[in-house]
């Protein structure tokens, strides 16, 4: 397999869909359009591609000099193990540089992935859930 990673590469609420199911990652994806919005109204989005088939992306918002919040990290279950999440957080480090903090809220089944990519455990934050 041959990854090509693209920066704001324009991605479906379709495809990002099937992405989302294909990693196991809980995300609304019966609701495309909203799928779709998530993606459009995106500061960052950095896809891994095999030939035409998403394999992994990085989402993220940010205000690109002080802080950035990865909103969504997704690999094809089936490419799991490959470095390709990890590449996708290099490649988004690698844009904001060094002046931001990158920061998400991990799924219960991926608090051991994110140390091992660079991600420290933050004891100090707050969170008002969606209601949807």
């Amino acid at each position: 397999m041959t990854v090509a990673y693209h920066i704001n590469q324009p991605i479906s609420g379709a495809d990002a869909a099937d992405l989302f199911n294909r990693s196991g990652i809980r995300r609304p994806i019966d609701d495309v359009d909203r799928i779709d919005a998530m993606f459009k109204n995106a500061d960052i989005t950095i896809s891994a591609w095999d030939g035409q088939r998403l394999v992994g992306v990085a989402r993220a918002l940010t205000d690109y000099r002080y802080c950035c919040y990865l909103s969504d990290l997704a690999v094809d279950r089936t490419c799991h193990n490959q470095g390709i999440g990890r590449e996708l957080v290099s490649k988004l480090r690698a844009l904001l540089g060094q002046e931001v903090t990158l920061i998400l809220l991990s799924a219960p089944g991926a608090m051991n992935y994110y140390p091992k990519i660079g991600f420290e455990p933050a004891n100090n934050a707050f969170i008002i859930h969606r209601e949807q």
